[in-house]
């Protein structure tokens, strides 16, 4: 399931995709307000994107964030990752945390492994497979 804390880094991330590339910098208070993103929360957030080079940030009173690149280069896979960690929901099919199940006598053979991987793969190919733009533009037709 997707945490609280992804959604709103989803939601923030989303924001800023409609802004314009080139415009001035967002300041976090509008983020916090426009994406509907508790201010406390959004810091760490933030803090944590820009540190993993999907967002810019800009000190001062005309400061604020905005995409380190188009978005149609940041999927959604990426952003979840760098909040939550492996998209798999076992570890023994992460492929970034793998780590054996200590309750599984036959990795080899476990039927709940197997599925899990699929799941993995499906939620990986759907999740990187969708840009930040990909998602604006759904949202827009949606409308």
């Amino acid at each position: 399931m997707l945490t609280q804390r992804s959604r709103y880094a989803l939601r923030a991330m989303l924001f800023l995709a409609e802004q314009p590339i080139t415009g001035a910098p967002v300041p976090m208070n509008r983020i916090a307000t426009e994406a509907n993103v508790p201010r406390k929360f959004l810091e760490l957030i933030l803090a944590d994107l820009r540190e993993a080079s999907f967002l810019t940030s800009t000190r001062g009173k005309m400061g604020g964030y905005r995409l380190a690149r188009p978005a149609h280069l940041i999927s959604l896979g990426e952003i979840i990752r760098v909040i939550e960690g492996p998209l798999a929901l076992v570890p023994c099919v992460s492929r970034t945390a793998y780590r054996p199940c200590t309750d599984c006598k036959d990795e080899a053979a476990c039927a709940i492994r197997r599925a899990m991987a699929r799941v993995r793969d499906e939620t990986a190919r759907i999740l990187d497979g969708t840009s930040l733009a990909d998602a604006v533009a759904q949202d827009l037709a949606a409308a």
